[in-house]
């Protein structure tokens, strides 16, 4: 199994990814401005992590692990040192550590800058949803790392029920422990690399639909070519073999 470094580790979603991920037997180093905060569990280890820190530091707190989750939020306190630039430093500093797996715990429809106003709860977090934007824009383009952007709805404190839908749809909502059951479970397949996952509660067990996931779709790139009423209304690009179509601002897959 793998060493495992968590970002953000005394956060709700972290205490039920750490649980996750020991159980499947990895090893977990997690970090936090308060370890003291750290679910407490044989296999972890909780160290010290600063956001506003420079990349050399957090690489120190991050060498030697095999993956990295950055699962760390500011709830709205710190958006730019902690949700935007502080993640992009752990890519930086997995880089410089030789780390290649990344998985990023996002927000439903981050890359799509048109679709927070239709939805009352993304339009009350569009802060963060910038954060985020910028974020996953940057693991996307300018780091060469396997990475997994898992986009989940609404947080809850309800149960969770193990099963999900994932895929564009409406914000609706996501138990704290599915969303980390799907963060834990997307380490254990490989075809969930390049995948940027929206999720939100179903009737889908989480293992089947990670396991049968299919092709990424670029939802970044399909927001970038969004068009105005004005411009020509029918245009396509291909993104890897896979060709998308914009017609009246639809976006069709």
């Amino acid at each position: 199994m793998s060493k495992v470094f968590v970002a953000g580790g005394s956060g709700r979603v972290a205490t039920e990814l750490i649980k996750d991920l020991i159980k499947d037997g990895n090893e977990v180093v997690a970090g936090s401005r308060n370890p003291e905060k750290i679910v407490k569990l044989d296999g972890v280890s909780a160290v010290k992590l600063d956001l506003h820190a420079e990349v050399n530091e957090i690489a120190k707190v991050m060498d030697g692990c095999d993956v990295v989750y950055f699962v760390a939020g500011s709830r709205g306190k710190d958006l730019l040192q902690t949700d935007a630039f502080g993640a992009v430093k752990t890519m930086m500093a997995a880089e410089r550590d030789g780390i290649e797996r990344y998985i990023m715990l996002s927000s439903m429809y981050a890359l799509q800058p048109q679709m927070w106003s239709k939805y009352k709860a993304l339009a009350a977090i569009t802060d963060y949803n910038i954060a985020k934007f910028f974020a996953d824009n940057y693991l996307i383009h300018n780091t060469k790392l396997a990475y997994t952007i898992v986009q989940p709805a609404s947080l809850t404190d309800e149960p969770g029920t193990g099963m999900v839908t994932l895929g564009e749809g409406d914000d609706t909502t996501n138990p704290i422990p599915d969303v980390a059951k799907v963060l834990a479970d997307t380490l254990k397949y490989k075809d969930t690399i390049g995948h940027i996952i929206m999720m939100r509660s179903g009737k889908t067990p989480i293992e089947d639909a990670l396991s049968n996931i299919g092709d990424p779709v670029d939802y970044n790139n399909a927001c970038l070519l969004y068009t105005s009423d004005a411009a020509d209304e029918r245009s396509s690009v291909d993104l890897g073999g896979r060709r998308i179509i914009k017609k009246k601002k639809n976006i069709v897959h």
